[in-house]
């Protein structure tokens, strides 16, 4: 089974500490939380536009959930009740399909074509 992408926004400064690392390193906000915050396709505009607002030198990471170690993604409900895609514990670099930059145009960003928009 092949499962949908999945997507990491982290700045570019953070993302390059990976290689050190040995895995996607985690946001302020995901050692705060426990776990590591993911959007899958149609919540990841939402997810920028909300958290990363007026934020300069980001990626957009896109993984591929197959690639996790078992049982660390949970699909739990957070903005207004839906389901985000968490993982507690270290997302191998393995599971990266690619990282592309993200560029900010206004109040929105710019993201790559092979990120489908929302209900398409």
């Amino acid at each position: 089974m092949i499962e949908a992408p999945l997507y990491k926004i982290l700045r570019a400064a953070r993302w390059a500490d990976a290689d050190a690392l040995g895995r996607v390193p985690e946001a302020p906000v995901d050692e705060q939380d426990g776990f590591l915050h993911l959007s899958d396709a149609t919540q990841v505009r939402e997810t920028a536009r909300r958290h990363f607002a007026g934020q300069r030198e980001l990626v957009l990471v896109t993984l591929d959930p197959a690639r996790f170690a078992p049982d660390t993604l949970r699909w739990e409900p957070s903005r207004g009740g839906a389901l985000f895609p968490h993982v507690y514990g270290a997302v191998p670099l393995e599971a990266v399909l690619r990282v592309d930059p993200l560029e900010a145009r206004g109040d929105d960003f710019v993201f790559p074509d092979h990120v489908a928009v929302a209900g398409s």
